[in-house]
């Protein structure tokens, strides 16, 4: 396990949205990332919650934004340098990211996320 500081890690997430292309960006809709510091779920790393831009329909509008969560605690208790916990927190949040598309979690495996 690595300890990180909080806003250290909440940069990381900032750096993986970041680094996500442009155009895949752009046509992400009503979705907010949270940090959340604590370990979350047992075996979760990240966790989207909402309804995938593959599902929506005309009686989405006005809906709560979905979430994308992002758990530091169990990021860093799988990791053993910082550097690994960038590349963690990378993957993790393309991953989550992907379950907003729509794209489920075999999927996202076979693809390497």
């Amino acid at each position: 396990m690595v300890e990180v500081d909080p806003e250290r890690f909440e940069t990381m997430v900032s750096d993986a949205l970041d680094g996500i292309p442009a155009e895949l960006g752009e046509l992400m809709s009503n979705v907010a990332v949270t940090v959340q510091h604590h370990r979350g779920p047992p075996g979760l790393l990240g966790l989207y919650q909402g309804v995938p831009l593959t599902r929506r329909s005309s009686f989405y509008a006005g809906a709560l934004p979905d979430r994308i969560t992002i758990y530091r605690q169990a990021i860093c208790a799988v990791c053993t340098s910082e550097s690994e916990v960038v590349e963690r927190v990378r993957r993790t949040v393309v991953h989550e990211v992907g379950h907003h598309f729509g794209i489920g979690d075999a999927r996202l495996r076979e693809l390497g996320w």
